[in-house]
């Protein structure tokens, strides 16, 4: 895994904007699937050049070939049946935070002021769906991880780039929302999900990609949990899924894992968000190279000052998020620069990359989400030339 060691490299966190053509030949799969295949390696070309012509080094394919966040696994994991719930039954319409301040999520849901929604002219909501394990779990998603590794590899070709990497969702948070009904613990179902999701690790690292790790709800759970749980209890329960996926990423080195937590990509308030103190040592259990998280969300920019009290591991490196997916507000490429030095200042210059908060993609509109990247890229530049890199 690639250093900052002649100057500061950038990257991001995961999703990217979704072109409207893809999204119009997805809802016609797979009536035809030739031309949602045809789109789709389009659009990836796409996304990957204007990563490269906005100055991005470490690249992906934008998380277009998946059909949502953790969603995407429905496809690719056996073992699972599909059953209606309540709308208000769902784990992003729980939480304690949503209790404290009602009223503005009533308000925020109406208007549809939580996520960004590019476009709903044709968009017609599916019935909200729990997912309820009720035999072995295996994956079964060989054919479309190949496609995304195929258009991903052919998007790259004749490109400059430092490094590339796949995102993909971790076992504890493919976990929330499906329900076991199969396997006699706890443990035995976390664990059957990280050995079935090993397949999907092993391939992209096979595939010469970085791999990395997306695992928001190990931190966004804490508020779905009060006030009936504590740190301690907390740290229990993330602890076992850690080591469960740990266990999946045993046949992987550890420089070729990034690992991403974050505090959930909604617009809201997030006054109940686990302080980065209380799960930094569990971030850092993850057998990875790289760790990503939030740094430039108001509710934790001032946590750089965690790594003043926590040594950051020898050859390990940090991917703070130093632009948000929270605002529409384009961050000016000085204060871009100063979030980065303030992390090479406590951990050393080489040991930091730039990165996004959270994905772009659906968070804020999309001439906005690259923006951002572009403003990282200027950031990163001003950085270099404030650390005087020999």
């Amino acid at each position: 895994m690639h250093r900052s060691t002649s100057r500061i490299l950038t990257t991001h966190a995961g999703s990217l904007p979704r072109p409207t053509a893809l999204d119009d030949a997805l809802e016609h799969r797979p009536a035809d699937e030739r031309a949602y295949a045809e789109t789709l390696a389009r659009s990836v070309a796409d996304v990957v050049r204007k990563q490269v012509d906005l100055g991005i080094d470490v690249v992906n394919d934008g998380e277009l070939g998946k059909s949502g966040w953790t969603a995407y696994v429905a496809e690719r994991l056996s073992g699972f049946e599909p059953r209606p719930i309540q709308a208000g039954q769902t784990l992003l319409a729980a939480g304690q935070h949503r209790a404290m301040f009602a009223e503005f999520y009533d308000a925020a849901t109406r208007q549809g002021a939580l996520w960004y929604r590019p476009d709903s002219r044709l968009r017609t909501p599916s019935a909200p769906t729990q997912w309820v394990c009720t035999g072995p779990i295996t994956y079964v998603g060989q054919a479309v991880l190949q496609q995304d590794i195929e258009n991903f590899r052919a998007a790259l070709a004749g490109l400059e780039v430092v490094e590339a990497f796949m995102p993909v969702a971790a076992p504890a948070s493919v976990e929330p929302g499906r329900r076991n009904e199969h396997y006699p613990s706890d443990e035995a179902y976390v664990y059957a999900l990280a050995e079935a999701m090993r397949e999907e690790y092993e391939a992209i690292v096979q595939a010469g990609f970085l791999l990395q790790i997306d695992d928001a709800w190990i931190t966004a759970l804490w508020d779905r949990m009060l006030p009936d749980v504590d740190v301690e209890q907390y740290t229990r329960y993330c602890t076992l899924r850690i080591d469960a996926l740990n266990h999946a990423l045993r046949n992987i080195p550890e420089d070729r894992v990034r690992y991403h937590i974050c505090w959930g990509s909604w617009h809201g308030p997030h006054a109940t968000d686990i302080p980065m103190k209380e799960i930094v040592r569990l971030m850092l259990r993850v057998n990875a190279g790289a760790y990503l998280f939030e740094a430039a969300n108001v509710r934790h920019e001032h946590e750089y000052h965690v790594w003043e009290d926590v040594p950051l591991p020898h050859g390990k490196l940090l991917v703070p998020g130093v632009v948000s997916h929270a605002t529409n507000v384009l961050e000016h490429p000085e204060l871009v620069a100063e979030r980065i030095v303030r992390f090479a200042l406590r951990v050393g210059k080489e040991n930091v990359l730039a990165g996004t908060d959270c994905g772009l993609g659906g968070r804020v509109h999309p001439q906005l989400a690259w923006a951002k990247l572009g403003v990282l890229a200027e950031g990163a530049r001003l950085a270099t030339t404030t650390l005087r890199f020999a």
